[in-house]
């Protein structure tokens, strides 16, 4: 049983379900299924494919995620940039046939799911934090305006013949001629009512309410007369299953956008998940996060649908509500499912450019232009990665802006893992170390030069770390006699570059009769060391247990305490707890 509960967390929420969440978790799930059904069906239209399966595309990865999520608040669906990356994607291979088209969505879906799946069987979900915050948000940025103007023809009525943004926005001039003012009155009458019920009932789901009086509008006045272009006849019944029928080529041109779909979906979702479990007082999973959103993508290929992630909007509602529990999924993926199953008529009436007011409104709350300029002040380099990627979306589209995001994410990762921070530390006038920051809250020890290195040292960064030594060495007033290494922050693993490294910067120092101590992790280097033919002890490289210690055993230190000219050490009282976690 324990097992089956580590698969499926949901079920252990489920098993001590307390009867008082009840209905907390109905009224929270009908307030998800009121704003989950407007938006899935425009996101069906901005996916291209047929409404309804904007609705399977909820049902069972909702409740899939009901099971393997870890995060009780979260609510998965259709999501604005998942979908403006399938449709980027799948409408140039399509070539403008529908069937061809939906089984690219599905094929692109089971890849995504697939992606997740093998990331979580690799623990990985420490990518997480791979994309960092300030490309994210430049990308969404990039991607809401893409999608706004792209709604742009439905809410006037007309088509884009232009592929790409830019494209778009220089032939909008010749486009004012097109537009359908029964269409445009719409799309105003959409906005208005919106507006309205914002201001006068801010708690109802606006966009829901939007697409009932458009719906009721488009059956009463028949404004098929009118040419107001309506979602259509939909089936009632679920779609049978169907194998994709294309050449494999295709599919080989899905492998790479289908990973980084993987890639934005799930950092988009854990930035969501960790914001709201922050604030219910409990943790999550960041592996099994990922396995739960490769299912739900899975889970939405197999019915049909297209790619899912972690909807904030949605995710919002069930918070506010109240939501206690993973129930608030399967309640409002049930009434999603009823009234796909049972209530598809209604649905045929609904003008596009209803769901394309919807769709602009939903994606208006993605832009936050404000926060990014914000970042020049207070961080120009975050603002510099946020704006490239900002640009990149609204220049080359969609998929390469992404591509350049999750580059930019690694790019920015090796820089800080290549080139990081290093400090000189020296000591105050109570005996502890402290880095040499230009202050005189510490000074150097005459004869001692300590160093620390902030980042584990590997094969690409090893010639980096000896460079930096010796220069800082060189840049000394004297040469010192000992030159002390912490151990800790940058000797975390036995690669034979490093210690290649080491064996040449212990001859270094000891060609000028300088004496290197290494200090942390004590029995691991001197194990390293012996497999690397490196000698330590007496006439070796030195090897102490901490900092302390190896200042403390110093000659010239000692002799430094003798002339009054270093106070003596005080060790810090909860430095052994540090050494113990440190595995030293």
């Amino acid at each position: 049983m324990s097992r089956v509960l580590s698969l499926m967390p949901g079920l252990a929420s489920i098993k001590d379900y307390q009867k008082d969440w009840l209905k907390d978790d109905v009224r929270a799930a009908l307030s998800v299924s009121a704003v989950a059904l407007p938006v899935a069906i425009a996101y069906a239209q901005l996916t291209g494919v047929n409404a309804l399966v904007g609705l399977y595309s909820c049902i069972l990865p909702m409740l899939v995620y009901a099971l393997f999520g870890t995060s009780r608040q979260l609510i998965v669906g259709p999501d604005a940039a998942t979908c403006a990356v399938i449709a980027a994607v799948v409408t140039p291979l399509a070539a403008g046939d529908s069937i061809k088209h939906w089984q690219l969505v599905m094929t692109m879906t089971a890849m995504t799911g697939f992606w997740c799946l093998l990331a979580s069987r690799f623990k990985l979900g420490i990518l997480a934090d791979f994309l960092s915050k300030p490309i994210l948000m430049g990308l969404l940025n990039g991607v809401a305006i893409t999608i706004i103007v792209g709604q742009a023809s439905k809410i006037l009525g007309f088509s884009f013949d232009e592929r790409y943004l830019l494209d778009r926005l220089a032939a909008a001039p010749g486009y004012f001629s097109q537009i359908h003012w029964a269409t445009l009155a719409m799309s105003l009458s959409a906005v208005l009512v919106f507006l309205l019920v914002k201001r006068i009932k801010p708690n109802w789901p606006a966009a829901m309410v939007v697409i009932v009086a458009c719906t009721l509008v488009a059956w009463a006045g028949g404004l098929e007369r009118f040419d107001v272009a309506l979602v259509g006849d939909l089936s009632s019944n679920m779609p049978t299953f169907q194998l994709p029928a294309f050449d494999i080529g295709l599919a080989r041109e899905l492998v790479m956008p289908a990973l980084n779909l993987a890639m934005v979906s799930f950092v988009s979702m854990m930035l969501t998940a960790r914001s709201f479990a922050a604030k219910n007082g409990y943790d999550i999973d960041p592996d099994k996060e990922f396995r739960a959103l490769g299912l739900a993508n899975i889970a939405s290929a197999f019915s049909q649908g297209f790619a899912v992630s972690g909807a904030d909007s949605r995710t919002a509602v069930n918070d506010a509500s109240g939501g206690k529990s993973q129930l608030v999924s399967v309640i409002a993926a049930l009434v999603i499912g009823i009234v796909a199953w049972f209530f598809t008529a209604p649905l045929s009436f609904i003008p596009q450019a209803a769901l394309g007011v919807v769709l602009v409104v939903a994606s208006w709350s993605l832009i936050d232009l404000k926060t990014l300029w914000k970042l020049r002040k207070r961080d120009n380099r975050a603002f510099l990665l946020a704006a490239t990627t900002f640009v990149a979306v609204l220049l080359i589209g969609v998929i390469p802006g992404i591509t350049l995001a999750v580059l930019l994410g690694l790019f920015q990762f090796l820089q800080v893992v290549m080139r990081p921070s290093d400090q000189c530390l020296g000591l105050d006038s109570k005996g502890t170390l402290r880095s040499l920051d230009g202050s005189d809250k510490a000074t150097p020890v005459p004869g001692v030069f300590i160093y620390r290195f902030n980042s584990p040292l590997t094969y690409f960064n090893a010639s980096y770390f000896k460079r930096r030594l010796i220069e800082k060495i060189a840049a000394e007033a004297e040469t010192p006699d000992v030159v002390i290494i912490d151990a800790v922050p940058c000797f975390t693993h036995p690669d034979i570059s490093v210690m290649a490294m080491l064996s040449d910067l212990f001859n270094f120092f000891k060609r000028r009769h300088i004496r290197l101590i290494l200090a942390g992790r004590k029995r691991q280097l001197i194990s390293w060391c012996d497999a690397q033919g490196i000698p330590t002890g007496d006439g070796g490289l030195l090897i102490r247990s901490d900092l302390y210690l190896a200042l403390k055993m110093s000659q010239s230190y000692k002799q430094a305490v003798a002339d009054g000219q270093a106070p003596v050490l005080k060790r810090p009282p909860d430095l052994d707890l540090v050494l113990e976690h440190s595995q030293i």
